[in-house]
């Protein structure tokens, strides 16, 4: 199932590469890849983004969209 988000459009907004994003975040590239195509990832990887992003997790709907 997809589930659209926002994270590329955030990362590309800050000038940060993928491979950053997921070194600050803590995961790895193609699950930032996957997550990026719209693919569903657990609520703890999402936090991980958000904080890595330098959002908190009161900013979640900014990002990812609501369930």
């Amino acid at each position: 199932m997809k589930t659209p988000n926002h994270v590329k459009e955030y990362r590309d907004n800050l000038m940060m590469s993928k491979a950053e994003l997921a070194r600050k975040a803590g995961i790895s590239v193609q699950t930032l890849n996957r997550i990026e195509r719209g693919e569903v990832c657990r609520v703890d990887t999402q936090r991980k983004i958000l904080e890595a992003l330098g959002l908190t997790v009161e900013d979640k709907d900014k990002i990812f969209t609501p369930a």
